[in-house]
């Protein structure tokens, strides 16, 4: 199955690079895209377990979906990722 998520703390490439190498570890996680204009992540996974994984990545690295909570420490979060993304090209 294919998803598309609105994320939120998405900034720039630094932000991008970072979620499609986290996802793309995740098992049953494949074809990863981020646009960061739109906000989006979109990937292939095969249960709902696995898109429940997902979720948890992406908010452990600073990037839950929208309409989840966002405190401080989640942004914090996103900005060490967005630094690693762009030193990880």
């Amino acid at each position: 199955m294919r998803i598309s998520v609105h994320v939120q703390n998405l900034k720039c490439c630094g932000c991008k690079n970072t979620i499609v190498n986290r996802l793309s570890e995740v098992k049953n996680i494949s074809e990863v895209e981020v646009d960061y204009e739109a906000n989006t992540v979109a990937f292939d996974y095969h249960t709902n377990h696995d898109f429940e994984n997902a979720k948890h990545v992406l908010s452990r690295i600073g990037y839950p979906i929208v309409g989840t909570e966002n405190k401080l420490k989640t942004k914090v979060q996103s900005y060490v990722s967005c630094t690693i993304g762009k030193l990880k090209k």
